[in-house]
């Protein structure tokens, strides 16, 4: 079985969405690919919930073996 790893977006502008989104939070990503047809990405918040929002709002990041392990333990 294959398994998807796990994406992440840094919060870059939060324009109409201050309540929600975080300036510079990480964020995880979930693929979704009629979302992006549409230019908006998913992401999963503090709650556990997903959420589309502007792809322009986010930057995708790769992140360090260290870090990378730290937030998927703060899960």
């Amino acid at each position: 079985m294959a398994t998807t790893r796990k994406a992440f977006a840094v919060c870059v502008r939060n324009d109409g969405y201050p309540a929600s989104l975080e300036l510079r939070k990480i964020y995880e990503v979930l693929a979704d690919p009629d979302a992006a047809k549409h230019d908006q990405l998913r992401v999963i918040d503090e709650s556990g919930e997903d959420y589309l929002y502007p792809v322009g709002y986010f930057a995708p990041i790769e992140l360090t073996p260290s870090l990378r392990r730290a937030v998927l333990a703060a899960e």
